[in-house]
């Protein structure tokens, strides 16, 4: 952990306080618990511990999503209700806490870090705190979901910091639909992002429309026709029920094949690109397309076969499914004392008890959370 804080708007947060204060390994009593402040083992021993971790499926878990924040600059309708109240910083996990979770991941095998939200951007210091995941021993990739509204501004600074790329979410390219998606958005900012994040070299850019009945199911044309010119991705994602607002998000669901369907009525056939069987964006190309597109059907013909996600929530929860609300949390146990060994065998364990996949064709919904708070 380091010696010295590295963003004064957070020093509430227990790790980052006692960091300034405490000796390495020293207990340090905060208003939020007792914390220890053994750092991560140094490089050369994070390097000889490391080692594959598989679920009970024999899947191979080398990918975390971490959620900096659960708030947001927008309430887009599929994601939150629009009078959505956000946890107190001090239930978040603080910039010490993320890195030193990190390590721990690193140490089990996980190569590939994406950061979300809510929106990541807007966590103060998310620059220093990019870096030095990126730094991590073992890390080789850190990318970023966002909706690209303070990319005008972040893009470089972030790729200088060793982000690598960005998913950037935009569902519509009409204006005043965008404004009634996201209830207030102003789609020049995404664009601006755009275009801030390929001068960044933030590539390949994937830009992610989560397709709703009844909001921006006719934009999937106008959509697909930005790869005819463009070198993205654009990857069109079925709807999936989470927590106060499940039931809007079922019965606005928008299925893979409707939305494919929909695409080669105005482009004829789809051409099929190279897949690998463990991204969930299975992608096709228009002929003669500089880009290509992408879908994600969660919902009606899942992926689950191939997956090697896990999820690390604002709140510190190991959250095993995106669309089960089975969790492991390691921030508790971390502010109550747990060293280094101790968080890496929960994780471990949690990873382990990976659940094979949802269970929505059974009636089992994901309720404790809205997707805001997982990061998806």
């Amino acid at each position: 952990m380091p010696t010295t804080m590295r963003n004064p708007k957070l020093q509430e947060l227990p790790l980052t306080e006692a960091a300034v204060a405490e000796q390495n390994g020293q207990k340090h009593q905060t208003k939020y618990g007792s914390v220890t402040l053994s750092p991560p083992p140094g490089a050369d021993a994070l390097a000889a511990m490391t080692e594959p971790t598989h679920d009970s499926y024999g899947r191979r878990v080398r990918y975390l999503r971490i959620s900096l924040t659960d708030a947001c600059n927008l309430r887009c309708v599929y994601c939150m209700p629009e009078h959505m109240q956000f946890r107190p910083r001090h239930e978040l996990m603080s910039d010490d806490e993320i890195i030193f979770l990190v390590n721990v991941a690193a140490s089990l095998g996980v190569d590939k870090i994406r950061l979300t939200g809510g929106e990541p951007t807007i966590r103060p210091g998310v620059v220093d705190l990019v870096h030095r995941i990126s730094t991590v021993p073992g890390i080789r990739d850190v990318a970023m979901t966002t909706n690209a509204l303070l990319l005008d501004k972040l893009a470089q600074p972030l790729a200088d910091a060793g982000l690598g790329r960005v998913n950037i979410s935009i569902d519509t390219i009409d204006p005043e639909r965008f404004r009634r998606i996201t209830r207030w958005g102003d789609i020049e900012d995404v664009w601006r992002g755009i275009d801030a994040a390929e001068k960044a070299a933030l590539l390949p850019i994937k830009l992610n429309c989560v397709v709703t009945r009844g909001f921006n199911e006719e934009d999937v044309i106008d959509l697909a026709g930005l790869t005819m010119e463009n070198d993205w991705e654009v990857r069109f994602i079925e709807m999936m029920p989470f927590g106060e607002v499940s039931d809007f998000q079922l019965s606005h669901v928008v299925s893979f094949r409707e939305i494919r369907q929909n695409v080669e009525s105005v482009f004829g056939p789809l051409e099929e690109a190279s897949y690998d069987f463990v991204d969930p964006s299975r992608p096709f190309r228009i002929p003669g397309a500089a880009g290509t597109l992408g879908f994600i059907s969660s919902v009606t013909e899942p992926f689950c076969q191939g997956c090697g996600r896990v999820r690390l929530t604002a709140d510190g929860k190991l959250r095993l499914c995106l669309l089960r609300d089975d969790e492991v949390d390691l921030l508790s146990p971390l502010r109550a004392g747990a060293d280094f060994d101790k968080i890496r065998a929960l994780m471990k364990d949690g990873a382990f008890h990976k659940p094979w996949g949802h269970g929505l064709d059974s009636g089992v919904f994901a309720e404790n959370r809205a997707m805001n708070q997982i990061g998806g």
